[in-house]
């Protein structure tokens, strides 16, 4: 349910990946100016107060100047307000441009997993390529919005405040750092730790996406063979052990925390001890140690901050690793540069000594399809039969160019369909699956699919001419009525008839059946048949039958046997070869007889 780059989590920062991050923060970059001056000023007023604070107690509390101590606590007091306004403007920008930068990754990853040909899908599962679109963006967001910038601001404090505190006296600076090594020491405990535990939740959060994508999906059949506690009790296991990943976590972020906070204060009282000690004897005034006081304070937060943005960038390495690879697996069923024009006058179909094989879990190819080669005339009808697994809907995938077959061609008006605009190739069919996908929306919106140019009018028509308008005018609100996910509250006859709508109103040349009839009651298909007979008028039919009945009146019938095509005719010259078509003919009969 999860791929090995679902738990491997790589280097903690990849030059390479960062650069084609980068990338994405150009379109932004006069925002992200105003953000780095914004955290800059804000690091140079963080830097400020302390000193202010040293010069009010040696110089204007010491010598008891009430005016200068005011004039103090005027610039400390619109310090503390500019301060107010850079956190604001810094926050309100970096997170305006996380979620920029987030939309567009998300659309173009989206975008690219429309080209990708269904092989891709059948290498991997929907629920881990939902986590790229998902999971793994929010972590890039996360980068962008408080991380890649940011870090700038923590660096800048750190620099600035060992600056500061070594011009104010290196040697009380040497104190405060003493605790130093340690807090290097928790950090690397810290980052490695929380490293391991990150790959683990990382891919417990995959396979959650995965298992309930396919389970969700395939509840009927969970529910069919009474497999209710068994998925109850593996979702558990997945659900407990991101659990526990998350909770391991957080042991190390509890006491890690602590650790930083345990040495600032150690930190402190070493100040307060030697530094006070230091005062009594006038090598350091009372100011310097307040100030010191104040830096400490501050020098420990950029440290559990960059600790945090360490994890960010830990994070965000790993997923646009694998959001990139999304991105650089290469579309295969591409578009020619300069598409060449049908010629309306050759054959509509024609498949030319056509090979295909896939390859199996070893990398071996297994051919599906051997030598098949026939010519479908305009206007001419032609059924497909064969046994399960002798290609005959992979003739049809091949033809809409789903895949791309190893030999051969195949051509559509005499053009290769390797070299025709797959938009101008895949609009020429209508195609009408035994397993309907319905989409959510109205039952118009289902018969048009976004095709805004099909009025209203030609919706309705369509539906009447496959009547399917007796059914969608019991709807609640006929037409308007929202359909449930996947046509949940439609029966299989009803989702079929759409699909039959929805073909019409495209307007296809070339109609393709593949098993549209298989799942319907008799009722429903004699309703089909009526539909056909008006769908094939002036029409190129392709049709994929197991019931031989609904084929019998086709112009010609092409069988296949394990990949080959072994006989071709009509209905009656088949039976008279007395071959493949007869004994399948034979066997239908029987199953028909059985099922009466």
């Amino acid at each position: 349910m999860s791929g090995p780059q679902d738990d491997v989590i790589g280097k903690a920062y990849d030059a390479r990946l960062m650069r084609r991050l980068l990338v994405y923060l150009r379109p932004h970059l006069p925002a992200v100016a105003v953000a780095f001056v914004v955290i800059v000023a804000g690091a140079l007023v963080e830097l400020a107060q302390p000193w202010l604070t040293q010069r009010a107690i040696d110089t204007y509390i010491a010598q008891k100047d009430v005016d200068g101590l005011r004039w103090i606590a005027t610039v400390f007091f619109g310090l503390l307000v500019a301060n107010f306004v850079f956190e604001y403007v810094q926050t309100v920008v970096m997170q305006t441009i996380g979620q920029k930068i987030m939309r567009a990754i998300r659309l173009e990853v989206y975008g690219h997993l429309q080209k990708l040909d269904l092989a891709f899908y059948d290498r991997n599962p929907v629920g881990r390529m939902m986590t790229r679109v998902t999971t793994d963006v929010d972590a890039l967001n996360d980068l962008f919005a408080s991380g890649v910038v940011t870090v700038f601001g923590d660096v800048l404090a750190l620099v600035g405040i060992i600056t500061a505190m070594l011009w104010m006296n290196w040697r009380l600076a040497l104190v405060a750092f003493v605790v130093l090594p340690g807090i290097l020491a928790a950090t690397q405990w810290f980052r490695t730790n929380v490293r391991e535990s990150y790959r683990q939740v990382r891919g417990l959060v995959a396979k959650i996406n995965a298992f309930l994508q396919e389970h969700l999906t395939g509840m009927s059949t969970v529910q069919l063979f009474r497999q209710e506690s068994n998925a109850f009790e593996r979702f558990d296991r997945i659900n407990r052990d991101h659990r526990d990943a998350n909770i391991a976590s957080i042991f190390y972020y509890a006491l890690f925390y602590p650790i930083i906070e345990t040495m600032a204060a150690l930190s402190a009282a070493l100040i307060i001890w030697i530094g006070g000690g230091w005062a009594g004897d006038g090598v350091v005034s009372i100011g310097v140690l307040v100030a010191f006081l104040q830096y400490a304070r501050r020098f420990f937060q950029p440290i559990s901050d960059l600790s945090e943005k360490f994890n960010i960038l830990q994070a965000a390495m790993a997923a646009s690793e694998r959001i990139f690879t999304v991105l650089d697996t290469p579309v295969a069923i591409t578009n020619p540069t300069n598409p060449p024009h049908p010629n309306p006058t050759r054959p509509v179909i024609e498949f030319d000594h056509v090979w295909f094989s896939y390859v199996d879990a070893d990398g071996e190819p297994q051919w599906v399809l051997k030598d098949v080669s026939f010519v479908v005339q305009p206007g001419q009808r032609i059924g497909i039969v064969g046994a399960t697994g002798s290609g005959k809907t992979t003739i049809l995938s091949l033809l809409m160019r789903f895949y791309d077959v190893q030999r051969g061609r195949i051509l559509v008006d005499g053009v290769d369909i390797r070299e025709m605009d797959l938009a101008m190739l895949r609009g020429t069919f209508g195609l009408v699956l035994q397993d309907v996908h319905l989409f959510a929306g109205s039952v118009a919106s289902n018969i048009r699919l976004g095709r805004d140019d099909i009025a209203d009018e030609a919706v309705a028509a369509a539906a009447r001419a496959v009547h399917a308008d007796a059914f969608i005018g019991r709807l609640s609100q006929g037409y308007a009525t929202e359909v449930a996910e996947r046509g949940a509250t439609l029966s299989v006859g009803q989702k079929q008839l759409l699909s039959f709508a929805r073909a019409l109103a495209f307007e296809p040349r070339v109609l393709v059946l593949d098993e549209a009839t298989s799942s319907v009651d008799t009722a429903t298909e004699a309703l089909i048949e009526d539909a056909l007979k008006v769908m094939m008028q002036h029409r190129t039919v392709v049709a994929i039958a197991h019931r031989l009945s609904t084929i019998q009146d086709m112009d010609r019938i092409l069988v296949l046997h394990k990949g080959e095509l072994r006989e071709s005719g009509t209905h009656q010259e088949l039976l008279a070869l007395r071959g493949l078509y007869f004994r399948l003919y034979e066997l239908s009969r029987v199953r028909e007889n059985i099922g009466s």
